[in-house]
């Protein structure tokens, strides 16, 4: 009898401490998604509500005129498809350099492999913006300036880093005998890269690719400055200078932060599991 009693308290004390947990859970998600909630309830809304009468509850008319003011008056089909040349051409960049720069460095021998994989993985302790000056240099003696380049390359350059680490998780993970195989079959370094071992990295061109646009797609600081012209802003830029020219009316700003916003949401949201196995990964065994 005793000992049934012990264990209805124990299941009790067990039952008790899973329901402050899921409390306390539930609680911290409320808090990480207000924000969000926020930016979209702020984005359908008129200045009156949003100017105090109606902080944060949900609009009392719902002005999804704001979204086509912003998209027609903003210009921001012009800065989103600006946003998609750049990240997409970044993050290309970026999987064809990591991948081969990580085959050379991990299924090649030769003698300076661990030196120069070193020297990579510095780049890891560099801030993208403490080298503002200097590329912002280069890229305007090479004339790159006010062009998709100017963004394009420090991009790919400055996720470099990031994309050898994830791909040396992954790629020390593959035997080496499947390269034997292929070499005993005839074929040369290039072909084994190709045939044999890209099949196996979609794992970490997959992780690659949602890590340099989560970078691309958020960057502002060099967008600005390497960009002034308005025919290559980029989307933080266009939501910058839309709240400088549009100041009396907050709503349609709003809706170019939700447009600019949530592209990124979507796509870590989704792919939020791989990008932290990947990065565990790599920590581990890179």
């Amino acid at each position: 009898m005793e000992s049934d009693v012990r264990r209805e308290h124990a299941v009790e004390k067990v039952g008790a401490r899973k329901i402050i947990i899921y409390v306390i859970l539930v609680l911290w998600a409320l808090l990480n998604l207000f924000p969000v909630y926020w930016m979209f309830t702020f984005s359908l809304k008129s200045n009156e509500e949003i100017f105090g009468k109606n902080l944060i509850g949900l609009p009392w008319e719902w002005r999804w005129s704001n979204y086509v003011s912003a998209w027609h008056t903003g210009n921001m089909p012009l800065y989103f498809f600006n946003s998609v040349v750049v990240s997409v051409s970044a993050i290309a960049l970026v999987i064809i350099a990591s991948m081969m720069a990580t085959y050379a460095m991990t299924r090649l021998t030769w003698r300076w492999s661990s030196q120069v994989n070193a020297f990579f993985m510095l780049g890891l302790t560099i801030p993208i913006h403490a080298s503002i000056v200097p590329v912002y240099v280069t890229l305007k003696n090479m004339g790159l300036t006010n062009t998709y380049f100017a963004l394009i390359f420090p991009y790919a350059a400055f996720s470099l880093a990031m994309g050898i680490l994830i791909c040396t998780g992954f790629m020390v993970e593959i035997p080496k005998e499947l390269d034997e195989a292929a070499r005993i079959d005839g074929c040369g370094p290039w072909k084994t890269f190709g045939v044999v071992i890209l099949p196996l990295m979609k794992p970490a061109v997959a992780t690659i690719s949602i890590y340099s646009f989560l970078q691309c797609w958020n960057e502002l600081m060099f967008a600005n400055i390497f960009n002034s012209d308005g025919k290559y802003r980029t989307l933080p830029v266009g939501v910058q200078q839309l709240s400088g020219q549009y100041t009396t009316e907050w709503g349609p700003i709003g809706a170019a932060l939700v447009i600019a916003t949530f592209p990124m949401l979507i796509v870590y949201i989704f792919m939020s599991k791989r990008i932290q196995e990947s990065f565990v990964v790599g920590a581990v065994k890179g």
